[in-house]
């Protein structure tokens, strides 16, 4: 059976502008949308009915969307579940929990199950292909997250990029002029992730408005191999004391500061850093940004939290939103060419949490031998 990608590439167009095609929820020029139908024929595509049928229902059910590994095990997937979980209760909703790591499919069979009114979508890429799932299939659906078609669909997000930007200044402005930045893994960064390529994209920033050298390091999730790492970025101390450089990239040599991103990172970057024989903040100053509020093991650091219960509470208020936009707008099917034009064209929300630097134990300023 054909289908949306297999139009697009045909028509030589990205899947998103065969929905738009179908969906009129964005002006398409004339000669596309001749190659897009003439492709349709030609694949006897249409868009699935059972997923039509499915409009009219209701379920009270909110979909969890929460790709994961077998085994593995973060503490802020589990904080969103609950969070969302009870938003959804508190909106007369259930909540149906879907881990499938090939995250397209996943949705899809969501989607044409008839399990779930809608969806809360976690773990986005900058390019979701779970955007184009929500396209083809009409399916109302909200992300935490941040995509680069920021107009795609409903989102929640803390704005991770002003995050890191805002680390690197006021780090700079304590006297820091030589920064490490512990971004995540280099499998999400590879995977187009939106929170970790924003994230550097703003340490970045940060070191052109501030003129601090700012070194873009990948975290691991072996808390000895990093601290090896550390060790060897950062410098360490000697059997007698005495400080050893690490391989900074700017004139001070040895970084005296470390701005933590990775979530996995941060329950264990004080092991790690002593493991390394650093001291914080004598030898080295730490921000952790995104960490999970009243998380115990970062709570003496200075830090950015993440809002996990706003973005929790509003992404699904928004993927409620646009299922009672979708029901209206079948409602008034007979009236329109498309039914669900409206679900992608108007009822797209979003809400970009500014961060906030929180005040740890000690002061930012750059240690002194």
């Amino acid at each position: 059976m054909a289908t949306i990608r297999d139009v697009a590439q045909r028509a030589g167009v990205a899947p998103s502008t065969v929905s738009y095609v179908f969906n009129g929820s964005r002006s398409i020029s004339e000669e596309t949308r001749r190659r897009v139908q003439e492709a349709v024929d030609a694949l006897g595509y249409h868009p699935r009915a059972s997923a039509r049928t499915l409009r009219s229902s209701r379920t009270h059910v909110i979909a969890l969307a929460l790709p994961r590994a077998a085994g593995e095990r973060h503490a802020v997937d589990g904080r969103f579940a609950i969070e969302v979980s009870d938003a959804a209760n508190t909106l007369g909703y259930d909540l149906l929990l879907t881990t499938s790591q090939d995250k397209a499919e996943g949705l899809r069979r969501v989607a044409l199950s008839g399990l779930a009114d809608a969806a809360v979508l976690m773990a986005v890429d900058m390019e979701d292909a779970r955007i184009d799932v929500v396209r083809e299939l009409v399916f109302p659906a909200a992300l935490i997250g941040r995509p680069a078609d920021e107009d795609a669909l409903p989102w929640t997000d803390l704005d991770w990029e002003e995050a890191a930007a805002l680390a690197v200044r006021e780090l700079a402005a304590a006297g820091h002029r030589d920064l490490v930045y512990l971004a995540p893994g280099e499998s999400e960064v590879r995977g187009r992730r939106s929170y970790a390529l924003r994230g550097i994209t703003g340490a970045r920033r940060g070191a052109r408005t501030t003129g601090a050298a700012v070194k873009v390091v990948h975290s691991v999730g072996d808390p000895a191999t990093l601290a090896r790492r550390l060790r060897a970025l950062l410098g360490g101390r000697t059997a007698d004391g005495t400080r050893r450089p690490g391989s900074g990239t700017g004139a001070a040599a040895t970084p005296t500061a470390l701005v933590v991103q990775h979530p996995s990172a941060h329950h264990h970057i004080l092991a790690s850093l002593t493991a390394a024989g650093l001291r914080v903040p004598e030898d080295v100053t730490v921000v952790v940004i995104g960490t999970l509020p009243g998380d115990p093991s970062s709570r003496r650091l200075p830090r950015i939290d993440l809002p996990v219960q706003t973005l929790a509470t509003e992404v699904t208020r928004l993927a409620v939103s646009a299922a009672a936009a979708l029901r209206e707008d079948t409602a008034a099917g007979a009236e329109r060419a498309e039914p669900g034009a409206r679900l992608l064209a108007d009822s797209v929300g979003h809400l970009l949490i500014a961060p906030v630097l929180l005040p740890g134990a000690r002061p930012l300023d750059a240690p002194r031998d």
